[in-house]
């Protein structure tokens, strides 16, 4: 039931001096839509009469309705602060229904909910808690993106060296208007990398978060006269951008339902089962938290991301695949591979349950290893059994086709659109010379 009613809405409109109202939904990609429409057909908003063409949206080409239908969640309803405060804008995040109003089997918001429900029922609930890391570059004379910067400050610098540091704080002051509640800021690995981290939420209002902070991040960072970009690996030999995201699992009664704090990975029999789980799956699940050609750029060894399936106990192992950290009366999951650009919506719903098939077929957790894997031989990980993430696209294809966790949550219907998506994009960059094969063969050959 919503925390707020029609009357509330107008009312806040009203008292707030709102003009303008986007309606935004998500896209198979996780890519921000939406349609504005002024406070004179708010109530003509919230009786869901405003709809969409699907076959002009990613991934909703393929449904069968001619047109798709927003149905504001009152909940989310916030005003954009840095927008104008006379005549402010305010947006709601949608649900997407058919004419009939029946959810649509390809809204992303809607498979996140079904992966909750089927959790809920099984007495588990879920909070994440995101970590996402961005860069800051400079525009060119025509306003457009580049990926050049003045600053040479590294990990936890402060100005002068760190230049990006107003910035962020006028993002966390926009963020801190919309309900974030900011726990801490710094400069990342790279020059010009940044990280600003918020308390976590239920999952389901955690990926709606996640698009908000990144819309608020690349606009503010605009209004600074600078390009934000989430973009996996921006640049060659730098450290590339991730989007941790650590789990934590509740029972009904607000228990850790996780937490064995008498075993000696601090894990009980089912969250075992549940780490086990997503393991088993996310060299399937990769296409989709990490889901460019560009963000296998940064799984690769020597930029601290994980390139090979492994859980470990030690915070310290950066090799890590998952790391289990337990704290006294709890005990959380921390995914390191998903990385910004990824539909954060679907990367939930199909890790939480490639965890759920863990737990319904009690599968057994393998070894954990503390040993940093980036110095071990590809002939000791094969003897150790352990696998390695797909180191490409294509890869990533292969093994998001066989997996059967993904045909069940997604549906035939989205999961063949994604793949569709995802195959024309590896054929595209297959074909594409390069400026580094130009330097590296035309010379010589």
């Amino acid at each position: 039931m919503s925390r707020l009613s029609k009357d509330d809405i107008f009312r806040l409109v009203e008292e707030e001096d709102v003009e303008f109202i986007r309606l935004q939904f998500i896209d198979i990609f996780g890519i921000c839509k939406n349609i504005a429409v002024t406070t004179d057909h708010l109530e003509e908003a919230l009786d869901h009469q405003f709809s969409v063409e699907a076959a002009g949206v990613s991934g909703f080409s393929s449904c069968a309705c001619e047109e798709l239908y927003l149905y504001p969640d009152l909940d989310t309803f916030e005003i954009l602060p840095w927008r104008p405060q006379n005549g402010k804008v305010a947006r709601f995040f949608c649900n997407v229904r058919t004419e009939e109003g029946e959810p649509y089997e390809g809204d992303s918001r809607y498979i996140l909910q079904k992966v909750l429900d089927q959790a809920a029922e099984r007495g588990l609930f879920f909070e994440i808690y995101p970590e996402l890391e961005f860069y800051l570059f400079h525009l060119d004379d025509f306003g457009r993106p580049t990926t050049l910067t003045h600053e040479q400050a590294g990990y936890l610098d402060v100005a002068p060296a760190d230049l990006g540091e107003n910035v962020r704080r006028d993002i966390i002051q926009n963020l801190q208007e919309m309900g974030f509640q900011i726990t801490s800021s710094h400069h990342e690995m790279a020059p010009a990398q940044h990280e600003i981290d918020f308390v976590g939420d239920r999952a389901d209002r955690i990926a709606d978060q996640i698009v908000t902070y990144k819309m608020a991040v690349k606009t503010i960072a605009k209004k600074h006269g600078l390009h934000a970009t989430f973009m996996p690996k921006p640049r060659s030999g730098q450290y590339g951008s991730g989007m941790h995201l650590v789990l934590r699992a509740f029972d009904r009664e607000g228990g850790d339902a996780f937490l064995d704090a008498q075993d000696p990975t601090g894990l009980s029999e089912q969250g075992k089962n549940f780490l086990a789980g997503t393991l088993a799956h996310i060299r399937g699940l990769s296409l989709v938290t990490n889901p460019l050609v560009n963000s296998y750029k940064r799984l690769v060894r020597g930029f601290d991301a994980p390139v090979d399936v492994c859980w470990s106990s030690r915070k310290s192992n950066r090799s890590a695949l998952i790391h289990v950290c337990q704290k006294k009366d709890r005990v959380s999951l921390e995914l390191r591979n998903p990385d910004c650009t990824c539909n954060p919506y679907l990367a939930l719903a199909l890790s939480i349950a490639a965890g759920l098939d863990g737990m319904e077929r009690k599968l057994p957790l393998p070894a954990g290893t503390d040993r940093n894997l980036f110095q071990v031989s590809y002939e000791e990980l094969r003897e150790l059994k352990i696998e390695r993430m797909p180191g490409t696209l294509g890869e990533a294809i292969a093994a998001y086709t066989e997996d059967p966790v993904i045909r069940e949550i997604l549906g035939g219907e989205t999961r063949e659109s994604y793949l569709k998506a995802k195959r024309k994009e590896w054929k595209e960059y297959r074909s594409f010379v390069s400026q580094w094969e130009l330097d590296r063969y035309l010379s010589m050959y």
